[in-house]
Parts: structure tokens; sequence; C-alpha cells
């Protein structure tokens, strides 16, 4: 009876039938404690469905039978596998012990794949730790010794984090490269399966950080046909929703990123303390957001947080949207303070110029423009491009430069074409409409913001289309004097009393921009003062 549960959960593990697998193996194990080779079967199937804290027992179990025959390599292995499991729950204590033990059983041993497993360890600690000279030098000694014991395992993780760390030492090209390689490997089903699921992740979680859509839309759906491929899998199921969610989100697809980060919450929420599960909270509080749920995206941002997932830019933005234009840049200003990296700054920059821009600095917002800019040219992906001249185009509009606006939103608008990004490109087409009202164009302005309300109310964008149509009746009000919607704004502020220099704060403009509109105002109208302004505005109802 045993040897049949025991044939049996072998070959249901070398199928990839996980529960069976695990079934047949405790089965067989109740009966008969089974050997060290068994034990790790086991293992390996209780941590791919779910079930982690019997992974570990049965691991632990491994090694001290493997030790008790003095195998000192496979006993090693069972305990940096076990270092695996628990540094990636965030037992950082228990983790850091299992690889103590590992060190031990291994030293002054001839070089074998365990010492190569051992590097990978130290490496992925120096890159958490941001030492990445020594994360280099571990890693390479990884892979060479991947490559000279023919581990496929062994050297898939260490060009895994050979390819990291590249990235975050700024050899972006490079890392990406590696990266690939990996990811031939995974998809040739040269590697385990927790090898494949931790590759998978790892390496859609890079393509996000450097903001490679591309990359990171086609290894998310091999991700998920694999998982498909495997119904007992619970491992990597919820992060797998998560970046389709973010994904669909991109293309548009709101109502189904909706219900993708939903159930990403739920299965990250079960067991609790997986560090995903803010991620998950973090992409349902940007669609609320979006959609003009204000009290739901906050609330989402709040349990982000508590997740381990830091809330900003997304929080910053929610206080914009809400009015709360010092809230939102005293959020973002602390946030912009705390980052250090490029990637991380990368994240943020777009926000800072929108925050800056409602809050009135314009230069500050022209420095986060030129400061993405260059990160966009160093990485070199479309998709960070296309946010880098998206913001840039927004500064030089409300600097008084609308033909140097039009010129780099134009180049944001076809980018996000070929993304397939709709609201991104609705968003930009409002910017060109505006550039074009300021030159004078109203007929293209009028189109492009049709287009841009179009797509709002497809989406289900609420603030956005509430804002777009009210620029359109700001249209309708200026053709009265024939004013643009620009020099109408202005001419209320004059009729006011406001100074050029009150103005240009007011509308986060430079007092040469105000200087030429009212000039542009008085030709227009045909007076000869501010007072002559001011008295045909009231004459004529624009104000």
């Amino acid at each position: 009876m045993t040897t049949g549960s025991l044939e049996r959960g072998r070959a249901s593990f070398d199928r990839g039938a996980w529960n069976d697998a695990f079934s047949q193996l405790s089965a067989a194990d109740r009966r008969t404690p089974l050997e060290p080779d068994d034990l790790e079967r086991l293992a390996t199937t209780a941590y791919l469905i779910g079930r982690d804290a019997e992974s570990i027992e049965f691991l632990a179990r491994a090694y001290h039978d493997h030790l008790s025959r003095k195998d000192l390599e496979r006993s090693a292995r069972c305990a940096l596998w076990l270092s695996f499991e628990l540094l990636n729950a965030g037992e950082m204590a228990p983790g850091g012990a299992w690889v103590a033990r590992a060190r031990q059983l291994l030293e002054g041993r001839p070089e074998c794949a365990e010492l190569g497993l051992l590097a990978v360890v130290d490496g992925l600690a120096s890159l958490e730790g941001g030492d990445l000279p020594s994360a280099r030098e571990a890693l390479d000694r990884a892979a060479e010794i991947g490559a000279r014991h023919g581990d496929r395992d062994l050297l898939t993780l260490a060009q895994l984090g050979r390819g990291l760390t590249l990235i975050f030492l700024g050899e972006t090209a490079a890392g990406v490269a590696l990266l690939d390689e990996v990811m031939v490997a995974v998809t040739a089903g040269e590697v385990s399966p927790i090898v494949v699921g931790t590759a998978y992740c790892a390496v859609i979680e890079a393509c996000h950080e450097i903001f490679d859509v591309r990359r990171a839309q086609e290894w998310t759906t091999a991700l998920s046909h694999w998982v498909e491929s495997q119904p007992d899998l619970a491992l990597y199921r919820g992060q797998c929703l998560v970046h389709r969610s973010e994904i669909m989100r991109l293309h548009g697809e709101w109502p189904d990123a909706m219900g993708e980060a939903q159930r990403a919450r739920e299965r990250l929420s079960d067991p609790p303390g997986q560090p995903a599960v803010g991620a998950a909270y973090y992409e349902l509080a940007e669609l609320s957001r979006l959609r003009g749920e204000f009290a739901e995206a906050e609330d989402s941002y709040r349990r982000a947080n508590q997740g381990g997932r830091d809330p900003q830019p997304g929080l910053a933005l929610l206080r914009l949207a809400e009015g709360r234009v010092g809230t939102a840049a005293a959020a973002i200003g602390r946030a912009m303070d705390e980052a250090r990296d490029r990637l991380t700054r990368a994240k943020l920059l777009p926000a800072q110029v929108e925050i800056t821009l409602a809050s009135g600095d314009t230069q500050a917002a022209r420095r986060a423009a030129d400061e993405l800019s260059q990160i966009a040219v160093d990485l070199a992906v479309p998709f960070l491009v296309a946010v880098s001249a998206h913001m840039r185009g927004a500064a030089l509009l409300a600097s008084g430069d609308p033909r140097g606006s039009v010129t780099a939103l134009r180049a944001a608008l076809t980018i996000w074409q070929e993304l397939d990004a709709p609201y991104e490109a609705a968003r930009v087409r409002v910017l060109i409409g505006l550039c074009c009202r300021e030159l004078g164009d109203s007929d293209t302005a009028e189109m492009e913001l049709d287009a841009a309300r179009r797509t709002f109310g497809r989406l289900g964008a609420t603030p956005d289309l509430a804002m777009v149509e009210g620029l359109s009746k700001a249209a309708v009000a200026t053709e009265a004097g024939g004013l643009t919607a620009r020099e109408l704004e202005v001419l209320r502020l004059v009729a006011t009393g406001e100074t050029n220099r009150g103005i240009a704060a007011e509308l986060i403009l430079s007092e040469r921009t105000v200087d030429r509109h009212v000039s542009n105002i008085l030709a227009k109208l045909g007076v000869p003062s501010r007072a002559a302004a001011t008295a045909y505005a009231y004459e004529h109802r624009l104000v």
C-alpha cells in the first residue's frame, strides 16, 4: 500500500498534478517515513500548493536525514532552499540561520553546485542591501559554478540575479538581455517548477520597474498560460493577477482590470502576510481614483500601505483630484526627497510635474520634467519616453510655449497610440487641444477635446470627463469677444483688479506670457487700457 502511494505520488509529481502528489506522498509518509529525495518532492508540492509551513517542515526533515547519512552537500542544498522560502516570506532571522548552517557545512569543501547556490544567496542579499559590486561578484561566481556543473536551476537563478544587478547598475540593455536568456530556459522547461515561478515573477517585476510594458505583457501572458496549465498551483497566481490588472488598465479594459485586481487581493490575503497584497490594493486604488471613486481609492491606498506598498504617487494624485493641492505637494515632495535611485524617481516625477504645475511652481515642474527626460533617454523604453514627452509638453504649455508643447505632445500621442493606451492618449489630446486654442486654431482644439471626451466617457474616467466638458463650455463662452480660453481667463482676473504678477501665479504662467495675453486682449477688443477691457468684459457678459 505504501509503495503504491509512493509511486503514484512520484508520477503525479512528474506530471505537475501537485495536489494529488501531495496527497499520495503524504499518505506514504504517514505509513513509512519517506526517504530524503521523496521528502524533497513532498516539500516542493507543499510549497507549490501554498502549504508553506509544511514545506518547511519536510525540507527540515530532509536536511537532517541527509546530514545523518553524511551527505553534506545535499544537506546544505536543503538548508539553502529553506532559506529561500523563509527569506521570501520575510522571516529574516530563521532564513539567515539556515544560510549560516549551509555555509558551515560547505566550508572547506571542493567546488560543488551547492557552493554556487550559496553564492546566489549572498549575491541576492548584497543586491537587497544595495551593495551592487559585491552582488555582481557573487552572482558571476554562481553562474560560473552553475555552468561547470550543468545545474540549470543554479545557472538560471544566477543569471536572474545578474540581470537584476546590471539593471540596478544602470546597464539596462545588458541586464534585459540576461533576463531574456533566463526566460528562454524557463519556457523551454529546463528548470524546476519553483525556479520557473520565481523567474517569471522576478522578470515581470523587473520589466515593470524599468517601464518595459511590452516585455511585461508578453511574460505576464506566458505566466498566465503556465499557471492555467497547472490548476493546483496556489503560488504566483495573485502576483500574476496584479500584473494582468496593470496591463489591462493601460489598455483601457478597466472593468476587467478591476476584476483581476480584486481576485489578486483575495488570493493574496489567504494566507495572510503575503508581500504582494499591498500591490493588489494599490492597483484597486488607482482604478478607483481614475473612475472618480475617491472614498474607495483612499481606503485602498491605506490598505496598500498596511500591506507594505508605498501609496505614492497615487495618494498624492488623489489629493490633487480632490483639490487639496497643498497636501498633494507636501506628499509628493516628501516622497521625492526620500527617493534616491532613478527608477523610483521616474515613478514619482510625472506626479511631481502635475502637482507643481497645479500649485503654480512652473520652474519646479520644468526641472522635474527635465530629470524625467534624462531618465527616459537612458532607459530608452517607449512607455517612459511617452510619459516624459507628455510631462514636458504640459510644462511647456504652462510656461507659455504652446508651439514647443504641441511638438512634444504629438510625439507622446504617437507612442500612446502604438502602446494601445487610450486613457493616456486622451489626456495628451486635452493638452494638444489647449495648445491649439493658444495658437488660435479653434477647430483643431475642439476636435481634440471631443476625441478626449469620448474616450473618457467610454472608460468611465469621471473626473477627466468633467474637466474636458468644462473646457469645451469655456470655449463657447469666448466666442463673443474673439478671445481664446486662456485670454478669457486672464481677462476675468484683470477685471478683478489683479496685477500681472498675481495673474501669473493664479494661472501658473510666466509674467511675460501674461503681458503678451493682456496685449492681445486689448488688441482684439479694440480698447486702450485695462480699465476699458474690464468695462467691455462686464458689458458683454464675459465675466
